[in-house]
């Protein structure tokens, strides 16, 4: 090999190995990652050239709809390769960033599985994401224990919960490491360092390298996942199926193309997940341009919304015809001190907890241990002795049309529901330029998703010149009115000091950015990024 080909297929690290980042960054890991990054690299980057392409076509005013050339694959008989045996009952699973102490209380909470998130709720700050790794591989070796500042000591008990990474979506660059002068894709980066540092003692205690993959728009997606898993196996002399892998169905494209997806994935795949914040950011940036599909407040567009209830019943149609689960979605709701309002946060979580169990989901998701006993009792309830609901078919269910699941939603614009978008979603992106991805604001536990319906809905009103309730036209003059009196609300509310030592003038900035630009930005974190160490 000539020098120059040594020099391009070679990693460069802008920030210094110092301590942790010996850990994780050794050089056979190094090595296996650059041969991910220089194989995977160039087909990652058509496939996202082809998001756009795609895009365009919506934007042009064709409608997302079924593929008629893979029917043989929707009308097929085949199924999945198979679940393992300690995946097989994941009636609730929890869900957060992979900090320390983070990793040890959901690890320990009423849960079957914890998802350590590398992607929506933890801003990627390479300190975090090198720390996020010690903190896998020592859970994973059970050597992990966290002591606060006031001197208690956290650490795992006995059969903690199976442990699922989330790796970052594939548009996400890992901006610290580059190749050919491009920063790589986050998702490699994230995947190829859990699984090196992981797979030998999770096989060796009876589980495996599980991953759960977001913001997939099509099978082609899935497809060169199962390659990166099938050479990753091949190459560590591992049977076919060692990585198992769950989707989350968190785009609009994705959810005409399930079945594709999981026969992409078939011999890794063992589920399907609603993503149901991230598919509704995607309901609207995906039909942007389409002025009859403009949706109300965020706070009405809830799971017995027709477009929405469609996409429950037939992913979990489409998964348990082939053997896999079909995994239902989050509760953000954070339980209150106050008696009475924690009562009614329970109520409201056990209320959407029974529609998923009875809809046939295999399990659910939640974002805080306080929850996971509500959401454990309506799923022992509904699924007695059974570990999961793949019998549950919807075989007699009438045929889900496209229609069903572009279905318009109603509800009011209303300016209480703006200034309420407005407010939360600069916190949280002030959070995420701060550091931090996972963020408690007014009684939810918000991540990305969160902070990206409310931003694209606004642009979304103003790019089509709604009105709101109270006949406000709503105009970028009215949303920068609005966000400079909800600065100054989030100033009262949070006090003098938390505001002025936080970065909420860099947040209020990079909001209107993506709020009134002309065209609608993809994803906040993307420019958000930039801002972030």
């Amino acid at each position: 090999m000539n020098q120059q080909a040594a020099i391009i297929d070679e990693l460069t690290f802008t920030q210094p190995h110092n301590e942790q980042e010996k850990q994780i960054l050794t050089p056979d890991a190094v090595e296996f990652l650059t041969e991910l990054v220089t194989r995977f690299t160039p087909k990652r980057n058509k496939l996202l050239a082809a998001r756009i392409r795609q895009q365009q076509d919506i934007d042009s005013g064709k409608l997302p709809d079924f593929i008629s050339e893979t029917t043989s694959i929707r009308d097929g008989e085949w199924m999945i390769r198979g679940i393992p045996q300690d995946l097989q009952d994941r009636r609730v699973e929890i869900t957060g960033p992979v900090e320390r102490k983070m990793v040890i209380n959901a690890l320990n909470a009423n849960v079957k599985v914890f998802m350590a998130d590398f992607e929506d709720s933890l801003a990627p700050d390479w300190s975090k994401v090198i720390e996020g790794q010690i903190n896998l591989r020592d859970a994973v070796n059970g050597t992990i224990s966290h002591t606060n500042e006031s001197g208690k000591i956290y650490q795992l008990k006995p059969n903690p919960a199976v442990l699922v990474c989330r790796v970052r979506g594939l548009h996400l660059p890992e901006k610290h490491v580059t190749w050919n002068r491009e920063a790589i894709p986050g998702s490699l980066f994230d995947f190829a360092l859990y699984f090196f540092h992981n797979y030998k003692n999770l096989l060796a205690k009876g589980s495996g390298p599980y991953f759960y993959l977001p913001k997939t728009q099509s099978w082609q997606e899935a497809a060169w996942w199962s390659e990166v898993f099938s050479y990753t196996e091949d190459r560590f002399d591992l049977p076919r199926g060692t990585i198992k892998a769950t989707l989350l169905i968190e785009t609009l494209p994705a959810v005409f193309q399930m079945d594709e997806i999981l026969h992409a994935l078939r011999d890794h795949i063992v589920g399907l997940n609603c993503g149901r914040w991230d598919y509704i950011f995607s309901y609207i940036k995906t039909l942007k341009n389409h002025p009859d599909r403009v949706l109300p407040d965020r706070q009405v567009v809830t799971m017995d919304k027709s477009f929405l209830n469609a996409y429950s019943r037939l992913l979990i149609k489409t998964c348990h015809k082939r053997g896999a689960f079909a995994m239902g979605g989050m509760a953000a709701f954070i339980p209150s001190k106050d008696s009475e309002r924690n009562s009614q946060v329970l109520n409201k979580v056990k209320a959407d907890k029974e529609l998923e169990a009875c809809n046939g989901h295999d399990g659910t998701w939640v974002a805080h241990p306080g929850l996971a006993d509500t959401a454990m009792d309506v799923f022992n309830r509904v699924l007695g002795d059974n570990k999961n609901q793949l019998h549950v078919t919807r075989e007699d269910d009438a045929p889900i049309t496209a229609a069903q699941l572009l279905e318009p939603c109603q509800g009011e614009r209303t300016e209480a529901g703006m200034r309420a978008n407005i407010r939360v979603a600069v916190q949280y992106i002030e959070a995420w330029i701060s550091g931090n991805g996972c963020v408690p604001i007014y009684g939810l536990m918000e991540d990305a998703a969160t902070a990206e319906i409310s931003r694209t809905s606004i642009w979304q009103w103003i790019h089509h010149q709604k009105t709101l309730s109270n006949g406000k036209p709503v105009t970028k003059d009215l949303f920068c009115q609005m966000l400079s009196e909800e600065m100054l609300a989030i100033q009262e509310e949070l006090g003098e000091h938390r505001f002025s030592s936080g970065r909420f003038d860099a947040a209020a900035r990079l909001m209107e950015q993506i709020t009134t630009s002309d065209e609608l930005i993809d994803f906040l974190t993307l420019p958000g990024y930039r801002l972030l160490a």
